[in-house]
């Protein structure tokens, strides 16, 4: 009879042995949950051993616990060969979430965060989205890194209408209602370094080598290179994919030179960066003699890679840590401050962070969690004050427009950035060379589809 009691006169309440759990990552969470078991407790107490059990106390005590906070769920690799690059985009979100709970919450709600691993396996990536989505029925998702681990999970977003926000640089090619793109499309990426590559300042490159793992993203990526290059003066000297953890790089550095090019464009993922750097310093190649653009190596990621294999190489983002403005200062003191002072921020922690506050503000604006009513406010536009620069929400196509930045490795493992746009650029997930007839608003209709294109 007292726990039916309890449920009636608490029915949004749970107290379970989890919510006792020592996590840094949601302490306003901790709190809820510790004051609740407080209010059942109480309440247990006066039924069992009083005559007039005084309610008033009960619910004052109720009030300040508050309404019950928004579950919102993380999901990144924490272990596996993808755990390098994807801890710390866990780390930024649950920093702007900290952020967001620090100043009152989401509609005067605090955020609970709920973190999966998605172990580097997609497999375990559509277990943990169905987990988040119908067992702690979060109101939104934040995660993914690899584009193979986001199509695999792309379908539970669609079937059950809950929304995806995804921080990588990424192929194109894609349009979902379900899914908020905040990193780069290959035209605001992969195509403005090529451009500079053969510019006077670039060095007039004539050759380049295509060299990724093997998924969706590089061989979308190299796919609209290849498209781009066909009306360019730069040639392909030769393409190759490796599985994701790949290590022995030697072989392949042996073919990479043999066929002499003056430009690498590597869409290696994960922890292989690792060995494709050693065994390339290994062999005696520097960057002077043949320079690596990597789209995939961040300064997360230079925390383990010796500056000496990777000195004056570059990469392409739309954020550097080293980016001179108030705003960003703000962002790395917090980061450091929060996480440890020897720890960076690079380009995908930037747009994971961002785009926690991107969802707060459509939610503020709609006035609800309810996923079609943010999508609304979001598709409506929506503008927020970023780390890397204002960012504005294309609601069209759901990807950011971004401001490209080339950036060439120092020896700190920071980068000089050595070029950037004037502007940012729109996104352009359908470029007609690369995908004729094709084009995304979501407005009006969503996608239009053009002829079937088949990536080799």
């Amino acid at each position: 009879m007292i726990a039916p009691m309890t449920r009636l006169l608490f029915p949004f309440t749970r107290c379970d042995a989890s919510a006792w759990k020592p996590t840094r990552q949601a302490p306003m969470a901790r709190e809820f949950a510790f004051l609740r078991c407080v209010l059942k407790l109480a309440l247990l107490l006066c039924i069992a051993g009083c005559n007039k059990p005084n309610f008033e106390w009960i619910e004052s005590l109720k009030k300040k616990v508050g309404p019950d906070p928004i579950r919102v769920g993380i999901l990144h690799s924490q272990t596996g060969t993808m755990a390098i690059s994807e801890t710390p985009l866990r780390h930024a979100e649950i920093l702007a979430i900290e952020e967001i709970n620090k100043a009152g919450g989401v509609l005067g709600r605090q955020l609970e965060p709920i973190v999966k691993d998605g172990h580097s396996r997609q497999d375990h990536f559509r277990l943990r989205s169905t987990d988040l989505i119908e067992e702690h029925d979060v109101a939104v998702v934040f995660g993914c890194w690899t584009s193979a681990d986001r199509k695999a999970v792309l379908p539970i977003f669609e079937q059950s209408n809950k929304l995806l926000f995804y921080p990588l640089q990424y192929e194109g090619n894609e349009s979902s209602r379900n899914v908020f793109y905040s990193g780069s499309t290959p035209n605001q990426q992969i195509l403005p370094a090529i451009d500079w590559f053969l510019s006077d300042e670039g060095g007039n490159k004539k050759k380049i080598f295509l060299i990724g793992s093997d998924y969706v993203y590089p061989r979308t990526a190299n796919y609209i290179v290849k498209k781009y290059l066909g009306t360019k003066s730069m040639n392909i000297a030769g393409e190759i994919y490796v599985p994701l953890g790949h290590r022995d790089f030697g072989p392949i550095i042996e073919q990479i030179v043999e066929t002499q090019p003056d430009l690498i464009l590597s869409t290696i993922n994960g922890d292989s960066n690792i060995h494709f750097y050693r065994n390339l310093h290994e062999r005696g190649i520097t960057a002077s003699q043949l320079p690596v653009v990597a789209t995939s190596i961040g300064e997360g990621e230079l925390r383990v890679l010796p500056p000496e294999t990777t000195q004056g190489h570059y990469a392409v983002w739309s954020y550097f840590q080293s980016l001179d403005s108030a705003e960003n200062q703000k962002f790395v003191q917090l980061y450091k401050r929060e996480f440890g002072h020897d720890r960076v921020v690079d380009d995908p922690m930037e747009a994971a962070y961002t785009q926690v506050f991107l969802w707060k503000q459509a939610v503020e604006k709609a006035g609800t969690t309810d996923t079609d009513a943010v999508r609304k406010a979001l598709e409506a536009g929506i503008e927020v004050n970023a780390p890397g620069g204002r960012g504005r929400l294309d609601g069209k196509t759901h990807h950011m427009h971004k401001r490209f930045r080339l950036g060439r490795i120092r020896g700190d493992r920071q980068f000089d950035i050595v070029y950037e746009s004037a502007d940012t650029i729109a996104p352009d997930p359908y470029p007609e060379f690369a995908f004729p007839g094709w084009s995304c608003d979501w407005t009006r209709g969503g996608i239009k589809k053009g002829p079937v294109i088949t990536i080799p």
